[in-house]
């Protein structure tokens, strides 16, 4: 097979945005759009990346890391002098260029590897994947000859009227002979609406010098979707969101209303799960098979194992093990793991702390920074004083435990098993096994006194 390689068109600042964030660094489904372009990439196994950068490279480079190699266009004069910077890369060497810009999230890799595999199959020069556009309004058309064989392609600012009639667009993605490519683009100038250097313009070039010039038609024109401002933002976050809902519903996932659940892409979800409505699931999320996501959790970077129940809840970088449940309304913070069969319940936030098997908290509690075994009772109101302003604090709690509700717990302490703490109080001291703690102000009633309050007159 031919050698393979890949440019991504990265160093666009993307005015139309109108962003602090450098437009290939924007988001679709949870990933930067140029994530998704490199994933893309990498799945047809190309020998070398270069990846063309300019408004944020540092933030680029950041972003894929190891994964290409950078140029710099410092000015941005157009697609072919983005293309030019990779000539040091590239120049000279056999084989076929993928050209790809990084706000394409849509594309599939099954289509560029066909894309790859019709532009061999017709000894090409160049392949462009084009796509039909109901409304072509934006697009670079492609003009053919009466039997069907690729002219030229115009821009939008530069085509006729009848130019623009034309229903077949460009996607901006190429295939190309490389070293075909490279001594192409000495030839290109400037002449255009625009005053840029056109990649287009090769098109016409090797057309001139006699080459084959092929076009491969995608069928499906929502993958050429272009990212160009906030309203293509939405679009294609909404395809993206309808096409990751869909692959969870082969694999046997139930979704309420797929329209109103968002799942990040790479988020992993076991069959005979159940997602209500209004259900986000980002960044590296798990969740194992027979779990239960109620209406409104937002469940972020956690693992969540088989059978759990978690309603209308977040949690945050956490762990929930099989066949516990969490909420309504809990907060799981990060670093919190809770065991098999635990309950958490209503209003329950819980840090950096793990719930032991089958320990219930009920309601109204603050966890922080603690250990607790298995198979406690945690009351209603009971916090876990962990701060004192400067440091934090860790409480142990053991097995078999019982804690009474409104009760203080001011860390570091070390509570042991089977032990009580009373209602109501607080507890600074370690307390040791089969003992109850009771930490109150003793109660003294004032006879007569509320007669004396203004506020009961």
């Amino acid at each position: 097979m031919d050698e393979r390689y890949a440019i991504i068109l990265a160093a666009g600042k993307g005015t139309r945005m109108k962003s602090k964030l450098y437009k290939v660094l924007h988001p679709v489904c949870g990933k930067p759009m140029v994530e998704h372009i490199m994933s893309r990439v990498e799945e047809i196994n190309p020998n070398k990346v270069v990846t063309i950068v300019g408004h944020g490279a540092q933030e680029v480079k950041a972003q894929l890391d190891t994964r290409s190699e950078y140029a710099l266009q410092a000015e941005q004069l157009g697609t072919g002098h983005a293309v030019i910077q990779a000539a040091d890369f590239l120049k000279g060497k056999k084989g076929t260029t993928l050209v790809i810009s990084g706000d394409t999230p849509l594309l599939t890799s099954e289509t560029l590897d066909q894309l790859f595999e019709y532009h061999q199959g017709k000894n090409a020069s160049a392949t462009i994947l084009t796509a039909h556009a109901d409304d072509p309004s934006g697009y670079g058309r492609i003009l053919c000859d009466r039997v069907g064989i690729v002219d030229r392609i115009v821009e939008q600012k530069d085509a006729s009227i009848e130019e623009a009639q034309v229903k077949e667009i460009n996607t901006g993605t190429y295939c190309f002979d490389n070293e075909l490519l490279f001594e192409a683009l000495d030839n290109i100038t400037t002449d255009n609406v625009q005053g840029e250097y056109y990649l287009t313009d090769i098109i016409e070039i090797l057309k001139e010098q006699g080459h084959i010039v092929a076009a491969y038609q995608t069928s499906d024109f929502e993958e050429s979707i272009g990212v160009n401002d906030r309203i293509a933002l939405a679009q294609a976050n909404d395809i993206m969101r309808r096409r990751i809902n869909r692959k969870h519903m082969q694999n046997g996932v139930t979704f309420i209303d797929p329209n109103t659940s968002y799942i990040d892409d790479g988020v992993k979800i076991g069959a005979e799960t159940i997602i209500e409505p209004g259900v986000s699931l980002k960044g590296e999320t798990i969740i194992g098979e027979d779990c239960v996501i109620t209406q409104n959790s937002q469940i972020t970077d956690s693992r969540i194992e088989d059978g759990v129940t978690v309603k209308s809840s977040t949690i945050e970088e956490s762990i929930v093990y099989a066949k516990a449940d969490v909420g309504p309304y809990a907060h799981l913070r990060p670093k919190t793991e809770v065991k098999q069969q635990a309950h958490i319940g209503n209003f329950v936030e819980i840090k950096n702390a793990t719930i032991g098997e089958k320990t219930k908290v009920g309601h109204l509690t603050y966890v922080g920074d603690a250990t607790l075994g298995k198979e406690i009772n945690v009351g209603c109101g009971t916090v876990f004083v962990n701060y004192d302003g400067k440091n934090k604090h860790h409480t142990t709690v053991g097995d078999h435990s019982f804690i009474g509700s409104a009760v203080n717990l001011i860390g570091p302490v070390n509570i042991a098993q089977n032990t009580c703490l009373a209602a109501g109080s607080t507890i600074t001291d370690d307390v040791y096994e089969d003992d109850m703690a009771i930490a109150r102000a003793r109660q003294v009633n004032k006879e007569g006194y509320a007669k004396r309050l203004p506020f009961l007159q």
